[in-house]
């Protein structure tokens, strides 16, 4: 099938695409690890993909705070020199005629005292992680229930951290509510014992996404606010819901409470099935009309075809952007995509 799909611009609100290729979140820990500040490396990665013609960058994944961060050399935005560092990085996909959204994360209870200052995690509940921390090798350490202060707390440095990515003159910001996270933890019924409001049936569970989601909609708007969600978590392989359209249903409920436009469900292989003989994409597609962004080891045909369907509207790449640069120029000229190589391509900024 032809790449004309994927090639072809779109507005979506105050925003205008060059393509609906979408660079999706990927971890690259080359911030200054101390600071949480990026460099120029970082200024050059990004200023490439825009150039290129990528319709909308999405960050790797931001701390919204010292407490939030899971690994070493992960950036924030939660102080002024985090802040001026990202606005050179803005200011240069702007300049080549790109979209740059922060994606804000917040690990919870998948980190460690080293890497948070000496504090401890954070969780919804009292419950270990299994397994080590990334690149620190480490075992998860058991997190620390956070208080209902505590939940207000995190919830405003959502919030200052959005603030201060429309200082550092990004487009947006996408919530990382995905994949076992600080959000997801809450989210699920493995993680979340709480017996509060924040616990209990999955509306319950649901309502700390649903005010992060608020008061990050206050700072940069409903149209410039994304959501990425999962059934995934990184640190439970082979985790399922019982049953996905009930989650899916719920978690599109709020997603439409809180008026956000833009959503990203996020999946390891986008054409697996999920349930009824739909994947993860179809049934989310099922139940919500707006802006969908399809991810999950995607190629040019199979992400083509779903945006020509109607079961995406863009389409998010990873793997392959961080081994060519070029990406949307070989798919122009038809030019065959050079194969990911994690011990070159994760060790380098190309």
């Amino acid at each position: 099938m032809e790449n004309t799909e994927l090639l072809k611009s779109i507005n979506i609100g105050n925003w205008y695409l060059k393509t609906k290729i979408v660079m999706a979140p990927m971890t690259r820990s080359f911030a200054n690890n101390n600071t949480g500040t990026v460099g120029n490396d970082i200024v050059t990665y990004y200023r490439k993909r825009a150039k290129d013609g990528i319709g909308l960058i999405i960050t790797e994944g931001i701390n919204p705070s010292p407490r939030g961060k899971g690994t070493f050399g992960v950036p924030g935005l939660y102080t002024t020199s985090q802040v001026d560092a990202w606005r050179k990085v803005t200011e240069a996909v702007h300049e080549e005629g790109g979209n740059i959204v922060a994606q804000l994360w917040h690990v919870g209870r998948l980190t460690h005292h080293e890497l948070t200052g000496g504090l401890p995690p954070q969780a919804p509940s009292v419950i270990k992680a299994d397994g080590l921390v990334h690149r620190l090798r480490k075992p998860y350490e058991t997190p620390e229930e956070m208080s209902l202060n505590d939940i207000k707390n995190v919830i405003q440095e959502y919030a200052m951290a959005a603030r201060n990515a429309i200082k550092a003159g990004f487009d947006g910001v996408e919530i990382h509510g995905a994949h076992g996270y600080l959000i997801d933890q809450f989210n699920s019924e493995v993680t979340n014992k709480r017996t509060d409001e924040y616990g209990g049936d999955i509306l319950n569970r649901l309502l700390f996404m649903k005010e992060v989601l608020h008061a990050v909609i206050q700072e940069v708007g409903q149209d410039r606010t994304i959501i990425r969600f999962s059934e995934i978590k990184d640190d439970i392989p082979g985790y399922k819901w019982t049953n996905p359209e009930v989650n899916i249903k719920a978690l599109v409920q709020v997603f439409k409470e809180v008026g956000i436009q833009i959503i990203h469900p996020s999946t390891n292989n986008f054409t697996e099935k999920m349930a009824s003989g739909m994947t993860f994409h179809q049934l989310v597609r099922k139940h919500w009309d707006g802006i969908i962004i399809g991810v999950g080891n995607l190629n040019t045909e199979i992400a083509s075809k779903a945006i020509k369907d109607g079961t995406i509207d863009l389409a998010a790449f990873g793997r392959p952007l961080l081994a060519n640069p070029d990406f949307v120029h070989k798919i122009k000229v038809g030019h065959p995509i050079k194969p990911y190589q994690a011990a070159i391509d994760l060790k380098y900024l190309k």
